[in-house]
């Protein structure tokens, strides 16, 4: 396919006033200003649009709280174990939920999806392209993160039933006691390859999925709104060298610089929702873009289904208005989250080699009247107007 006539924002490099991308199967196979190559026999004329890259969403939960369903559809959360970090998202998507399909119309081309924050260890996360119908085929990395959770969440999903934790103390020594057991469990597993005489350990499914974290090989992304929560999973991350990721960060703009200082990534968002709990008290738009100004590189997420995903674009408006820059907005969309999850070689700017996941624009991308004229995923076109 030969995409003419088109404004590229590529997220890395120069902008393009006027030109060209080509792609070949999946991927982009070259760009560049006009007039383009001759001889395609597929071309799409863009009339001038803004082509960028597809949006990422590094935290939502797609097609595990499925719309318009109650329980049925309700695959979140596994409120029977505080710590289930064996279960994967991958078992629970159902990519046939009808926000897929109004996630690719906005040009959401790629999320990161899985369980919910009841639990001080959740679950396994995956990214996932939004086009498709058997998750196996849309599935970019799974896992792509170790979901984690402090504050509020599990203190109320185990207060109730007189279960640990019921303190934020005890939902951090829930993980402490977890890492700690895989640590042990891998010297184990160490030793009885090194040493005919010494018996590998006794097969555990929890320590197994966590053996990728305590190696620093899967991020943990920890739900942590407060910043006394956030400092918690730094502390954490430092005491057993896992790669941390914040998610959420409602609290973080107090500290930017001192974040920015220990290298924290920040997921920010949603940024629509309403002050429904305690640790949301500081919840404002603005948070993005003190962060991105201090330093703190900021995927915007929406959290779906606690906001629609079709209105990422939106947020990261929003995040404007309150005084980020556009461009740093965009990037927050595109090839920031794509860095933070270790997928900046494959999608989150317009480059050869990667995944041909475009979005073209009429209008500004961040504004409510904004509607994709055309979505490619994969190099197909998916969505056009």
């Amino acid at each position: 396919m030969l995409i003419t006539n088109v404004h590229i924002l590529p997220m890395v490099g120069d902008e393009i006033a006027d030109g060209w991308v080509q792609t070949e199967g999946a991927r982009i196979r070259a760009l560049g200003a006009m007039p383009a190559p001759a001889g395609q026999e597929e071309t799409v004329d863009g009339g001038g649009a803004l082509l960028l890259p597809g949006f990422i969403d590094a935290h939502s939960h797609l097609g595990m709280w499925e719309d318009s369903l109650g329980f049925e559809g309700d695959d979140g959360n596994e409120e029977t174990d505080p710590v289930t970090p064996q279960l994967r998202a991958i078992d629970a998507i159902n990519p046939n939920d009808a926000c897929f399909a109004e996630a690719l119309a906005a040009g959401v081309t790629t999320v990161v999806t899985g369980p919910g924050s009841a639990n001080p260890i959740g679950g396994q996360m995956a990214a996932v392209s939004t086009c498709g119908t058997c998750i196996d085929d849309m599935v970019l990395r799974a896992p792509v993160s170790m979901k984690m959770a402090l504050g509020e969440n599990p203190k109320s999903i185990y207060h109730g039933r007189n279960q640990a934790p019921m303190t934020r103390m005890a939902t951090a020594a829930l993980i402490r006691e977890a890492l700690l057991t895989a640590r042990r469990y891998d010297e184990d597993l160490k030793k009885s390859q090194n040493d005919p005489d010494a018996d590998p350990p006794e097969y555990d499914a929890k320590c197994e999925a966590l053996l990728p974290v305590i190696r620093g090989e899967l991020p943990v992304h920890f739900h942590a709104h407060r910043l006394d929560d956030i400092f918690t999973a730094v502390r954490i991350a430092k005491e057993f060298g896992l790669r941390l990721v914040i998610v959420h960060g409602t609290g973080a703009a107090a500290a930017a610089e001192r974040l920015a200082a220990e290298g924290v990534p920040i997921l920010s968002g949603p940024l629509l929702s309403d002050r429904s709990k305690p640790e949301l008290h500081e919840l404002t738009p603005a948070t993005p873009g003190i962060l991105a100004a201090a330093g703190v590189p900021v995927g915007i997420v929406c959290d779906h289904p606690v906001i629609p995903q079709q209105y990422l674009g939106l947020c990261a408006g929003l995040a404007v208005r309150e005084g980020m820059s556009r461009q740093s907005a965009l990037e927050a969309l595109t090839i920031v989250p794509a860095r933070i999850l270790g997928l900046a070689d494959e999608i989150g700017s317009v480059e050869p080699g990667k995944r041909a996941d475009l979005v073209l624009f009429d209008a500004d991308p961040l504004t409510v009247a904004a509607k994709p004229v055309m979505v490619i995923a994969g190099g197909k076109v998916v969505c056009a107007r």
